[in-house]
């Protein structure tokens, strides 16, 4: 069955809640009528005015604080990149054919990033429910003490901000933690003997969805390399520590094994014994240049890319099993062998790389086959970065994103 085609300028005009779209320099690029019909404005009158502009202060009253904690919460969304929810706020607007004239108006914001390819913030969707009936009629269950549940409705609001602001710090030291471990137990970018890599590792945005996914190269005996990509199950610090311990034992096993498959056997059994290890999938490449053959195996992983001197790319999936811990028991796995030439780029990957929602595998690998051979030739410092500029998604990799490159 076919998506629909989806009218998202008519889905943000029906949202039920107000919604402005502003510039990184705070200007209304867009409203939805419910926001417009809230705060009594045609949208001639707001889109393209400076947002303070459009919603100042009450000047008459010289406690109002709306306006600075708004522009507050959406410079710390420009500079963080990430949601912003503010407290309870008082915000007084001025009603239809009434300039000047300020009417008491209660509101419950979230600021939120729209993010460019670049990462940077392009716009930010400012969400308002006005929440003004509501404090009315609590203050008439308080016995019409407006000020009491005015006092009471801004404590708990400050109280849960300071909660969000704890957990934003919690969350932010602890990714430092996960960033600063996955840097310690993944290889450096380096040159491998003679040979010419490059490889790259892009945690997911907006998340602590770092540390599942890892790479590795080994120099063999013989001129050759081993080159490897895994991929654990889950995320942050209990996914870091599964994965340095398979990365680990998969490095170890390449050396005393002989060949990409035998050494996923070896990782697969010691995986049996790694709580969190299982679904694990894991692809690994030996590279013989005296023989100019490549022998690879796969656990359930996205097939390694090979281009070709003339500019087709080859997927490797000759050689595919299921993902460490399928089976219940030991069965020996497939290995596949292919020839390649002088200039050839052999390129190992993550799903976070190739992947998105809602699209078929085959879409992403057809994107990164075409992006191959747009820039055949390239060193592999600049394939990569070319790679991650076209392949990972606008607003950055929704899940982590692992990437080997090997001039051949």
């Amino acid at each position: 069955m076919s998506r629909p085609e989806i009218d998202y300028a008519a889905v943000f005009q029906a949202l039920p809640g107000g919604v402005l779209l502003l510039t990184p320099e705070l200007v209304i690029a867009e409203v939805n009528e419910s926001l417009l019909q809230r705060a009594g404005r045609e949208r001639a009158q707001l889109v393209g005015r400076y947002l303070f502009d459009a919603f100042p202060d009450n000047p008459d009253d010289p406690a109002a604080t709306g306006m600075h904690n708004l522009r507050a919460s959406l410079e710390r969304v420009l500079a963080t990149g990430r949601c912003d929810t503010m407290a309870l706020q008082r915000y007084d607007i001025e009603p239809p054919g009434r300039p000047g004239v300020f009417e008491e108006r209660y509101w419950s914001p979230v600021n939120a990033p729209v993010l460019g390819p670049d990462g940077r913030v392009r716009l930010i969707v400012r969400r308002v429910e006005e929440v003004t009936d509501i404090v009315r009629v609590g203050a008439r269950h308080h016995g019409g003490d407006r000020e009491r549940m005015e006092a009471e409705l801004f404590g708990r609001a400050r109280e849960l901000q300071e909660v969000n602001d704890r957990l934003r710090r919690s969350h932010d030291r602890e990714r430092e933690v996960v960033l600063a471990l996955q840097e310690a137990m993944l290889p450096a970018p380096r040159l491998v003997g003679h040979h010419r890599a490059a490889v790259r590792y892009r945690p997911a945005v907006g998340a602590l969805n770092v540390c599942g996914d890892w790479y590795d190269l080994a120099e063999l005996s013989g001129d050759r390399m081993a080159v490897s990509v895994g991929d654990v199950v889950g995320h942050g610090l209990d996914a870091a520590c599964v994965m340095g311990q398979l990365r680990s034992a998969l490095s170890a096993a390449t050396l005393v094994t002989e060949g990409p498959a035998r050494a996923l056997e070896v990782l697969g059994i010691y995986a049996r014994s790694v709580e969190g290890a299982e679904s694990t999938t894991a692809v690994q490449a030996v590279v013989d240049w005296p023989t100019h053959t490549l022998a690879y195996s796969s656990a359930g992983h996205l097939p390694p890319a090979l281009l070709h001197p003339d500019g087709t790319v080859e997927l490797l999936d000759g050689a595919t099993d299921p993902p460490l811990g399928a089976r219940p028991e030991h069965v020996a796995r497939p290995e596949a062998e292919v020839a390649f030439e002088d200039g050839a780029v052999l390129v190992l990957y993550t799903d976070g790389l190739i992947e998105r929602r809602h699209e078929d595998i085959d879409v992403g690998l057809g994107r990164l086959a075409a992006a191959l051979t747009r820039h055949r030739g390239a060193g592999a410092e600049e394939l990569a970065d070319a790679l991650l500029v076209e392949l990972l998604p606008p607003g950055g990799a929704t899940d982590d994103a692992a990437l080997v490159i090997l001039l051949l």
